[in-house]
């Protein structure tokens, strides 16, 4: 994304500006005795509770001190600000501190009813303490907190924020704890919950393994998109205006065994791979019964339509003259479908690709998307589909901003399309889906246009549909490559060439991640048997290819959390379905390297 940057000559003015400033001196005296600290969540021990974010998240390392503190990257139109609102007394002196590391933080408070303060720092590579002191105003009831870094100058944290004063009437105090909190159901993917009402309480978090997952009024929820045959702990805490209690005592369930998204007969690690059968692409034309039994989900490459948005897709394979010398024909290509099928092996017809714009922009084209897939796979007898819409075949309206009530047509209709196919195959009907990294990764930072406008509207545009989908979808696989850098869980960039860029960005499938930043938004974690990474098969295939030796640090870290290297995983998954690459055809002009790779791992 090409997000402008403020010139550094502009830093230079703004920080000689600023420098010239005489410096606000603190309180003397100590606090008195009806002094406290009027900060909600300071610490961010409760994720961002209490503070209204442009961007931003809460990590466990650097703190200044407990175990959480704030992180927030700054972008080309937006400082990153985190703010929040106490009640104050009028006519009363309050001291604002906190800690902060990076270039250019800053900490203040508007609204005060006298002069508006805010101290800062230029450089802080490790914490440094901020701190300034107002008074407020003969009828200032209000007083909004904020710290915040510098247009585009880079990440920045904050920790331990204090407002420290007399409290204004009506503040009260956060509510206790909640009791009682069981279970009232389990599924394969879900978790029901309920506790106690608590005196006081306006709403109450969930926290899956110590993550803040769903707020809500009542007291019962149900956790959803979790993994099967896997156990978790459920914390609750309440909240008002004043504040979040501590959480409750603990409670674990164990998800059911569940067999949804897809055929149960895959294998337990499988290999996918595309065949271009349509193309050459300068790897050579491969024959399907040459493909070797390594592969078991065998995409065909590329159903495309007739227009962008027409929703009519042809299938139209490669002939034995010109580009694919060799080429089967239409009965040997149908006989090898059949002995791939008895082999045991998945056939897709993969729909899109990099050339291949698909816009249901009407319910009409979505109609005649079903109906024309629905021929595909009846004429070659395929067992699904894979969706590899790229480009601009998925872009966000302005005003849909949530992803798990989508309002915009293209996505709306190709999740309809994609359910219809799903109910007239059944059970046994594949769904694959293979976006590239900015329309789903990229979606923990930006979320279509942002609350502001201007952001690319395809950021996360993929989310909706796989969400929407989770029950129904057989893989995912996220192509890992011809990617720019990416944000991962721990709030660092991650740029492809070697296994940590993997590492992470499956990290965050599995995990689960805030869409857009926001922690009551959060995108639930897919199944480890949903999964499987999206691999350039050699330097020719596309930019990210990686070393064998990449590979197995990758699978090692995934399933065995060893030599994960400096990113830390929030899990270890033995059940990561397997891998995925482009292409079938370019392993093969690379003497079979990546799927010996494979074979070499799962055995």
């Amino acid at each position: 994304m090409d997000r402008a940057r403020r010139p550094r000559s502009v830093l230079a003015a703004l920080t000689a500006t600023l420098l010239a400033v005489p410096a606000l001196t603190a309180l003397s005296s100590p606090a008195g005795a009806a002094d406290a600290d009027l900060a909600v969540n300071g610490g961010f021990e409760s994720g961002l509770t209490g503070w209204t974010c442009t961007a931003g998240t809460t990590v466990d390392s650097p703190v200044h001190g407990g175990r959480s503190a704030l992180r927030a990257t700054p972008a080309g139109n937006d400082n990153a600000q985190c703010a929040q609102t106490v009640t104050v007394q009028p006519d009363a002196q309050y001291t604002l501190s906190g800690y902060v590391r990076g270039s250019y933080v800053y900490l203040g408070a508007n609204g005060t009813g006298t002069s508006d303060v805010s101290t800062w720092t230029q450089s802080a590579p490790d914490w440094q303490k901020l701190s300034t002191t107002f008074r407020t105003g003969p009828t200032t009831t209000k007083v909004t907190l904020y710290t915040h870094g510098w247009y585009g100058t880079g990440a920045y944290q904050a920790d331990d924020l204090t407002l420290v004063g007399p409290g204004g009437s009506g503040t009260g105090q956060p509510p206790a704890a909640p009791a009682g909190l069981r279970t009232t159901s389990v599924t394969s993917s879900s978790v029901g919950l309920s506790w106690s009402a608590v005196t006081g309480a306006t709403s109450y978090a969930l926290y899956r393994d110590g993550t803040r997952v769903q707020n809500v009024t009542g007291t019962s929820a149900t956790v959803s998109g979790l993994a099967a045959s896997t156990a978790y702990s459920f914390q609750v805490t309440a909240a008002n205006a004043a504040g979040e209690s501590p959480r409750s005592t603990a409670v674990t369930a164990t998800t059911g065994a569940g067999t949804g998204g897809g055929p149960s007969d895959l294998p337990a690690h499988a290999l996918v791979g595309y065949l271009h059968v349509g193309f050459a692409n300068g790897a050579g034309y491969t024959r399907l019964a040459d493909v070797p039994d390594s592969w078991d989900v065998i995409d065909l490459a590329f159903g495309e339509p007739t227009s962008a948005t027409s929703g009519d897709i042809r299938f139209n394979r490669c002939s034995s003259g010109g580009e694919c010398p060799g080429a089967e024909s239409d009965a040997d290509f149908k006989a090898a479908i059949k002995a791939k099928q008895a082999a045991g092996k998945k056939v897709l017809i993969s729909i899109g690709g990099q050339n291949g714009q698909v816009q249901l922009t009407t319910t009409a084209a979505r109609d005649a998307f079903v109906s024309s897939v629905s021929k595909i796979i009846d004429t070659w007898g395929l067992d699904g589909l894979d969706v590899d819409f790229e480009g601009h075949s998925l872009s966000l309206n302005a005003d849909d901003t949530d992803f798990k009530h989508p309002t915009t047509p293209v996505v709306v209709n190709l999740i309809s399309a994609l359910k219809t196919l799903k109910a007239k195959y059944g059970t046994k009907f594949v769904l694959t889906m293979a976006p590239e990294t900015f329309f789903v990764q990229n979606g923990y930072q930006f979320y279509g246009t942002g609350k502001w406008g201007g952001q690319d509207p395809r950021c996360g545009a993929y989310l909706p549909v796989i969400h929407a989908l989770r029950e129904d979808l057989t893989l995912l696989h996220v192509q890992d490559y011809n990617s720019g850098p990416i944000m991962g869980l721990d709030n660092q960039y991650h740029s492809m060439g070697g296994a940590d860029f993997h590492i992470a960005m499956t990290d965050m499938l599995l995990t689960g991640f805030p869409v857009a930043g926001d922690p009551d938004n959060v995108f639930p974690p897919l199944r480890p048997d949903q999964v499987a990474i999206g691999m350039p098969a050699s330097t020719n295939a596309g930019n990210g290819y990686v070393s064998p030796a990449e590979v197995t640090k990758t699978l090692d870290c995934l399933t065995k959390k060893t030599d994960c290297g400096s990113y830390t995983t929030h899990g270890t998954w033995p059940a990561l379905r397997g891998l995925m690459t482009w292409s079938i055809n370019w392993d093969r002009f690379s003497s079979w390297q990546f799927q010996k790779t494979f074979d070499g791992y799962f055995g």
